[in-house]
């Protein structure tokens, strides 16, 4: 490691989510602190948890890859232990972060578990440090400076493991069903996307989801395909960013004959329940109902080439790795202490219940 940067710990934050029944309404509660809604109308949100035995992927998938990179950094002769924590459900990141402390942990970087800017993919994470690092200050506990990883929506390993993936889902079709690609991401108010980025880089969320399935597309050798968007919630007052995925796909088959179709996940780094429910329940009923094929291609984050990828942007910081991107759009993210990457960047709108986990 540097001597001027001797990091000692890497932090994995995440978004959390419940590991059984019982534990499904008081997460959802968590999640929606501050906006006093009732109990009984989070039992309906929760409905998609319901179905799975009110358990969530999340917490196994993320351990999943801590593992991953865990065995990685020992191939690479970096001393970095792992520590996990949630902003919404436990691990808690307060009481991961006091564990940290009393470890002696006092320089740590953090992996945020989202690949793109915006408020929710970005920010809400520098506001998750924020408040990690009051409760070590509250507690009367050591302070730690918690060093953010830089978004990686264009990392060439990134988007060879989502290209590979989708070469693969295209493979189990002949090319006479001709089937479509649609690149699908989690929506979000038309207000919220017009602050990512901030005034200076307006609509980054959007955009940069947008560059990141063109270089997967042009990677995979596919020239035409769609970008939609999944998991509004809400009230339908609000706009959000459109096409809805289930909307488009029966508009495909509905008005133009698309039979087949190859669906891929771009804007999620694991199978969470925003993948499982949307995708492989919803979507996957209005397929079958049309009679309609289709293939979800898998996600990145249990692949070597996603390990490796997180192993280099630490390097970035430990090692002095040269940066790597092959997209045109801002890439922000790394933040020291939770401070923003600059004035007004990624500023909160008003938020409607989110289940990503």
């Amino acid at each position: 490691m540097s001597p001027e940067q001797p990091y000692d710990a890497l932090l994995v934050l995440s978004f959390g989510g419940p590991e059984g029944p019982e534990e499904v309404v008081p997460f959802l509660e968590n999640v929606t602190r501050g906006r006093g809604i009732p109990r009984e109308r989070l039992k309906v949100v929760g409905e998609h948890y319901f179905h799975f035995d009110g358990i969530s992927p999340l917490n196994r998938l993320n351990k999943e890859i801590i593992a991953n990179v865990e065995g990685e950094l020992r191939r690479r002769g970096l001393d970095l232990p792992i520590y996990f924590g949630n902003r919404n459900w436990h691990p808690f990141g307060e009481d991961t972060a006091e564990q940290m402390a009393a470890d002696g942990v006092r320089n740590a970087l953090v992996l945020s578990t989202s690949a793109w800017g915006g408020y929710s993919g970005c920010r809400q994470y520098d506001e998750d440090i924020q408040r990690i690092r009051q409760r070590l200050e509250e507690r009367g506990l050591p302070a730690i400076t918690l060093t953010k990883l830089r978004q990686f929506y264009d990392h060439p390993k990134f988007v060879a493991a989502m290209a590979e993936a989708l070469k693969e889902a295209h493979a189990k079709f002949t090319p006479e069903d001709a089937a479509r690609t649609i690149f699908t991401a989690h929506s979000v108010p038309l207000s919220a996307n017009e602050a990512a980025g901030g005034p200076e880089d307006a609509g980054l969320y959007e955009r940069q989801v947008a560059e990141a399935s063109r270089l997967v597309a042009q990677a995979a050798g596919i020239e035409d395909y769609d970008l939609v968007w999944q998991s509004r919630s809400g009230s339908p007052a609000i706009p959000w960013l459109e096409p809805d995925v289930v909307d488009h796909t029966c508009q495909l088959h509905e008005e133009r004959g698309v039979n087949s179709i190859v669906v891929c996940p771009i804007g999620f780094i694991s199978d969470h329940m925003e993948v499982v429910w949307d995708l492989d329940t919803e979507l996957r009923q209005a397929v079958d109902e049309r009679g309609m094929r289709m293939e979800r291609t898998r996600t990145a984050g249990p692949t070597e080439l996603f390990t490796s990828m997180v192993v280099d942007l630490v390097e970035e910081l430990t090692c002095g790795r040269a940066p790597e991107g092959l997209g045109s759009v801002t890439v922000n993210g790394c933040t020291v202490n939770g401070e923003p990457c600059h004035p007004g960047c990624c500023q909160p709108a008003k938020r409607p219940i989110s289940r990503t986990a």
